[in-house]
């Protein structure tokens, strides 16, 4: 048993709208023989919850954190062979369900974002408001850490990062202050990454908000190259999806949810040229929409589960298979 199996997942981490979830899966994970694909198994609650409620579904669970893989294992190892755990980024995901010997799923799960495993385990670096490594790579085995970008990044590649990933107004002064205080010293804990930050915001900007969150959450997602992931994804899972079959994704923030919307709804629109008189065949949508927009967490699970609180979930049904 691994450091990590010794731990109750149940107690780290609770999923967030979990009912919701295996109700909109119901439909498609009930079918006999049925597959589906939790894109990111994290601690597995929401694939043990699937497992539980359709005994004759078959899962397959992909995560790049093999910390996360091993705490999963250990929770779902009572299903058996029902049970398909793969080391896999989530745009793999064609791969990893060709690998288990399927040609299509019944339905896919996205769960996106940083983990609770990730966020609470200080030496991760992925909050700000612990003093870690700046490491922030949810696979720790490959990639660039938080600190060697801060190192080897220009300036303007450095204020891109803030902009485009955190939507940061202050990109160019913080670029600018990074590049200074790394001539210097490195920039090697996020101790110190939070310190060059509170130096370089106005005092105004302090008072309403920590300057760290949004730099932060940029990094992250470039060093995780989370929304290039996401991009190629979401097309990729949706076109394993056989007729019948249900995603439901959830995110946590604006830049991942403007990619789940623009490709759930192309999907769901009629190709058809404008003014044709009759909709062919081919020309139909390929989905339906399940949500009308995003659904919230309720009240309640909000104040239950406060990672809940920037949910956005959206989920589609496929009703036309693409020869």
């Amino acid at each position: 048993m691994t450091q990590y199996e010794s731990r109750d997942p149940s107690a780290l981490h609770t999923p967030v709208l979990l009912d919701r979830c295996i109700e909109l899966l119901a439909p498609a994970a009930s079918r006999p023989g049925a597959v589906v694909v939790d894109a990111t198994l994290g601690m597995g609650g929401h694939s043990e919850a699937l497992l539980d409620a359709f005994p004759e579904l078959t899962l397959i669970g992909l995560d790049r954190d093999t910390e996360a893989l091993a705490l999963a294992g250990a929770r779902l190892a009572r299903f058996g062979d029902r049970a398909i755990l793969v080391h896999a980024v989530y745009d793999e995901i064609g791969d990893a369900v060709r690998g288990a010997g399927f040609a299509r799923i019944d339905g896919v799960l996205f769960d996106l974002g940083v983990s609770s495993l990730q966020l609470d385990e200080a030496e991760r670096g992925f909050a700000y408001a612990q003093d870690a490594p700046l490491d922030m790579r949810m696979d720790q085995h490959r990639g660039e850490t938080a600190a060697e970008v801060l190192a080897t990044a220009p300036e303007g590649r450095l204020r891109a990062i803030f902009e485009r990933y955190g939507e940061e107004p202050l990109a160019a002064r913080y670029a600018r202050a990074i590049i200074a205080a790394r001539a210097e010293a490195a920039i090697l804990r996020s101790g110190q990454l939070v310190d060059i930050l509170q130096a370089a915001t106005p005092a105004a900007v302090r008072d309403q908000r920590h300057p760290a969150k949004r730099v932060f959450q940029a990094l992250r997602i470039e060093v995780n190259q989370e929304l290039a992931v996401l991009e190629r994804a979401i097309p990729a899972a949706l076109d394993l999806i056989g007729l019948g079959g249900r995603a439901v994704i959830m995110a946590y923030q604006s830049l991942e949810d403007r990619l789940v919307k623009r490709e759930l709804v192309a999907r769901s629109r009629s190709t058809a040229p404008a003014g044709l008189p009759v909709e062919l065949p081919q020309h139909r949508p390929e989905f339906t929409l399940l949500t009308r927009g995003a659904e919230l967490a309720d009240e309640a699970e909000r104040a239950r589960n406060p990672r809940a609180i920037p949910v956005r979930l959206r989920a589609a049904e496929r009703v036309r298979e693409v020869q």
